[in-house]
């Protein structure tokens, strides 16, 4: 409580009272400019702040006037889902000039704005930076011009600059992701699956061309996302020989009866020698080398085109939110900074350059799985591994299992794998699966090996006698909360049954994102898509019709994940969850809130309501509810989204975390192996035997099962603990509710040190 309260006044403390905020949005434009540019708006209106549009980026601030526009609360309404940056962006020459920053500076002064939010790539961030670094002497110099005087230099004597980074090349060093990466991953992964159909039919090869001239993340992650056969970046360029090399792995692939292939070829892609390797090289060199039938796709700006993804909104949200509090923090001492996220956390840096850990753990996993070596080459380890899925289907398990299947042969396991869960283990139906056995399994959604949600307790003999029929050494089980309950009846059993004194290892996979032990669940994010698709298209139905709220029903049982961030990403208005409990009176102060909003411009209203989130309040009551309160001002609709949410084909985020999450599982098992392999047999009966690999923050850990027990609320299915339940605030300070909000988890100041990627072997 005491903590709580700490917090609490903190938060208080944060005053925006008579300061002015800039926001601005420079160089190439990225999908979720706008939700940052909204975040930022409305969190600086929320702490009592003006906040200032900047349309046209530095030019705007240049040329100032009408440029320089007072944002408020409604004129940010409906930019979440718009692509692009609706205040405009533009490379600006004259900034990079010292007369072009003292103008600048003269703009800003003009309005008292002396603390700015700058969404943009590196070279946008590192001129503020210089901006800053200027500032005094900028203010020197207008006062001897008599443009300002003393007393207006003296009030406007510091300058705060704090930076987003929106690029789609997800090229900034100490970041995950940027804001853009994942929508621009989105665009580019429709247009392969779509590809992939065409190139089947007539046994073609497709080399597509993405952006990224100085920088390979989207081809490295999108080829890792749609299992290409080669990829070509900037940071890797290939040895002499690499053509006769490529098209005897293209040969190779027809050969195992593969009736395509991918080449993903990144715009920047150099050789050894430093000379460009284009798109239409490499289609003569397949067509001289090969004679395969052969066309070139270049994508373009398709890439920073349509609706920014859930993940992007989200992501700019909270950065957005983060900049505002790192404004208000900082002090004469503090650097320019750049909010970000790393793993699951937000950090501050200094303004730095290319290229964080991300990247190189792409390029790893995606060395570990697309050179099939010989079985002559393989070690030979003479142990089985089996991998089944449990509980119900999540996009993403079949790029977990094919990351499995062929990262366990490279290590020289014989891979099992197991259909239907662990009803299909004890009735037997295992059996081995090889290399090409799962090819093309990354785009794949639901279960390809099928899973059933049946636990283990009851067949416990059955399953024990077929470990030891296809001698089993280890087991990946890939699921939700039945799969973590099953691991744990397992470790159970192990006192009684020896044959489950194996290392074993659970991936979190479900839509629900309600596993102890981790932040993220693999399929959950393909899921937040299909609600925000669905949200964006509701609201789209009301535009032209009389003001309407509509209450939509979202899959979860007791865990409120999908309904409060998926609200946070499509800007929902109220959402209802079972961790936050709600009594009548909450209804009818949620019902006169947005009664007041739609007597403002607003049109259309959202309201999220998970589906067990009260037994009594249904969504057909809130329905009802709000239909007739809001007589006279809206009408309204309901909508239950039900099996829609488990999505489709995988998100790129979903195919990407899959495929690394498992891969690391595989290696872990590995070694736990030829930790416990004595006297010819694998035994192990430790805590750390049987474990779950979760995102833990800014670490991947693997965490005891048993250990995990205590932070599970069994009845409900979800962990005591969630960290979610963080940003559920956020998303009533943008919908214009006050509430507190933690900070005590907000981001702190981290050097930056220059990366640059090992050359590649």
């Amino acid at each position: 409580m005491a903590k709580q309260q700490d917090t609490k006044k903190l938060f208080e403390n944060l005053s925006g009272a008579g300061k002015s905020i800039g926001v601005l949005t420079s160089g190439g434009d990225a999908q979720g400019m706008n939700a940052a540019v909204r975040a930022v708006v409305r969190m600086g209106i929320y702490v009592g702040a003006k906040v200032y549009f900047i349309h046209e980026g530095y030019q705007g601030m240049v040329d100032g006037g009408d440029n320089i526009e007072e944002a408020s609360w409604e004129s940010v309404s409906s930019m979440l889902q718009v692509g692009g940056t609706v205040i405009g962006s533009a490379r600006c020459k004259e900034f990079r000039s010292h007369e072009g920053r003292l103008k600048a500076a003269h703009q800003l002064v003009k309005r008292g704005i002396t603390n700015l939010c700058v969404i943009g790539g590196d070279g946008s961030l590192t001129g503020a930076n210089l901006f800053r670094e200027e500032w005094s002497g900028l203010l020197e110099e207008l006062v001897q011009q008599s443009l300002i005087d003393e007393e207006a230099a003296q009030n406007n004597s510091e300058l705060h600059i704090v930076g987003m980074v929106g690029s789609i090349d997800n090229d900034f060093c100490g970041t995950d992701m940027t804001i853009g990466t994942d929508s621009a991953l989105h665009r580019i992964i429709e247009v392969v699956d779509a590809i992939m159909t065409t190139a089947q039919s007539h046994q073609r090869t497709f080399v597509l061309e993405v952006m990224g001239r100085h920088c390979g993340y989207l081809a490295l992650v999108s080829a890792l996302a749609c299992g290409a056969d080669w990829v070509l970046i900037p940071e890797m360029p290939p040895e002499d020989g690499w053509e006769e090399h490529m098209c005897q792995k293209l040969s190779e692939n027809r050969a195992d009866k593969k009736r395509l292939n991918i080449i993903i070829v990144a715009e920047g892609a150099i050789d050894c020698h430093n000379k460009p390797i284009t798109s239409n090289h490499i289609k003569e060199l397949v067509v001289s080398c090969l004679g395969f039938d052969t066309r070139v796709t270049i994508l373009g700006h398709v890439q920073r085109g349509g609706t920014p993804s859930a993940f992007d909104r989200i992501l700019a949200s909270r950065m957005g939110v983060e900049a505002v509090l790192a404004l208000l923090e900082a002090s004469d001492s503090t650097p320019a900074c750049v909010v970000s996220l790393c793993g699951n956390q937000a950090v501050r840096l200094a303004v730095g350059l290319l290229r964080g850990r991300s990247f190189e753990n792409n390029l790893n996993t995606y060395k570990l799985l697309s050179y099939h070596k010989a079985d002559s080459e393989l070690p030979n380890s003479s142990f089985n591994v089996a991998v089944l899925n449990v509980g119900a289907p999540a996009a993403g398990m079949n790029a977990a299992v094919r990351s499995a299947v062929r990262v366990g042969i490279t290590e020289g396991h014989k891979m099992f794998a197991v259909n239907d869960g662990f009803e299909g283990f004890y009735k037997g139906q295992i059996k081995e699966i090889k290399w090409g056995d799962v090819a093309g399994w990354t785009g794949q959604g639901g279960s390809i090996l099928g899973t059933k949600r049946t636990l283990p307790a009851k067949h416990l003999d059955k399953i024990a006698e077929q470990i030891r029929i296809h001698n089993i050494n280890a087991l990946l089980v890939i699921g939700g909360f039945e799969a973590f309950e099953c691991l744990l009846q397992l470790y159970e059993a192990r006192t009684s049954h020896e044959d489950f004194c194996i290392p074993m290892c659970m991936l979190p996979a479900t839509i629900s994102n309600n596993v102890p032990g981790t932040d993220l669940s693999i399929g959950a994010d393909t899921s937040l898509n299909a609600i925000v698709e669905t949200c964006d298209r509701i609201k789209q139905s009301a535009s032209g019709t009389k003001r309407r709220v509509f209450i939509i029903e979202t899959m979860g049982g007791y865990c409120g994940y999908l309904a409060s961030v998926g609200g946070l990403a499509a800007g929902a208005d109220t959402v209802y969850i079972y961790e936050e409990p709600f009594n009548i009176r909450d209804l009818q102060s949620n019902v006169e809130h947005l009664t007041e909003k739609m007597k403002t411009g607003i049109q259309r209203g959202l309201v999220l309501r998970n589906e067990n989130s009260n037994e009594n309040f249904t969504t057909d009551f809130i329905c009802q509810l709000y239909s007739e309160e809001g007589k006279g001002v809206f009408d309204c609709r309901k909508n239950v989204l039900g099996h829609m949410q488990q999505g489709g084909a995988p998100s790129p985020f979903d195919r990407n975390f899959g495929t690394k999450i498992a891969a690391k599982a595989i290696q872990w098992i590995s070694r736990k192996l030829k930790e416990s392999y004595k006297d010819g047999k694998v035994f192990a009966n430790t805590e750390d035997t049987a474990c779950l690999l979760g995102m833990r923050r800014r670490t991947m850990a693997f965490q005891p099962v048993v250990q995990l027990k205590d932070e599970t609320d069994f009845a409900h299915r979800i962990p005591k603990e969630q960290w979610w339940l963080k940003l559920h605030p956020l998303m009533k300070i943008l919908a214009k509710y006050k509430t507190s909000y933690d900070v005590s988890d907000s981001g702190q100041l981290e050097p930056v040190t220059r990366i640059r990627p090992k050359k590649a072997d």
